[in-house]
C-alpha cells in the first residue's frame, strides 16, 4: 500500500513519453490576441457612441417621444434644419447607428450561446 502511494506520488514529476507536447504557433496567438482587442475597441466604440456621444441616446429619447406624443415641436427642443442646427438632436444618427449595433451583438451572443446549448444540434 505505501509502495503504490510512493509511486503514484513519484509519478507526478516523471515526464510523460506518451504525451506529445502542445506547442502554440506564434501566429494563432497573435491572431487572438489582435481579436480580443479588436472585439474590445468596437464594445467600447458602441458603448461610447451610445452613452456619451452628443449626449448620448437616452437623452434624446425622451424629448423623441414627447414630439410624438404631445403637442410639443421640434423646435421647441432647439431644431431648426436638419444639417445645421439639430438642438438636442445633435449626433442622433451615430447614437441610433450604435443603439442597431448593440442590439445585433446581444442577439448575435443570444444566438451563440442557445446554439452551444442544444449542443451544436440544428433546430427542426
Amino acid at each position: 500500500m505505501i509502495r503504490q502511494t510512493w509511486k503514484a506520488v513519484v509519478s507526478l514529476w516523471e515526464d510523460d513519453e506518451a504525451a506529445d507536447p502542445i506547442l502554440y504557433d506564434p501566429v494563432h496567438v497573435a491572431a487572438v490576441v489582435v481579436g480580443c482587442l479588436f472585439a474590445l475597441g468596437i464594445v467600447f466604440w458602441d458603448l461610447w457612441a451610445l452613452l456619451v456621444f452628443e449626449g448620448g441616446f437616452l437623452t434624446k429619447a425622451m424629448p423623441f417621444f414627447q414630439v410624438i406624443l404631445t403637442s410639443k415641436t421640434l423646435k421647441d427642443f432647439g431644431y431648426e434644419g436638419s444639417p445645421y442646427a439639430l438642438g438636442i438632436f445633435e449626433g442622433w444618427i451615430v447614437n441610433l447607428t450604435a443603439l442597431f449595433i448593440g442590439l445585433f451583438l446581444v442577439a448575435a451572443i443570444g444566438w451563440v450561446l442557445r446554439h452551444a446549448l442544444q449542443g451544436g444540434k440544428p433546430r427542426h
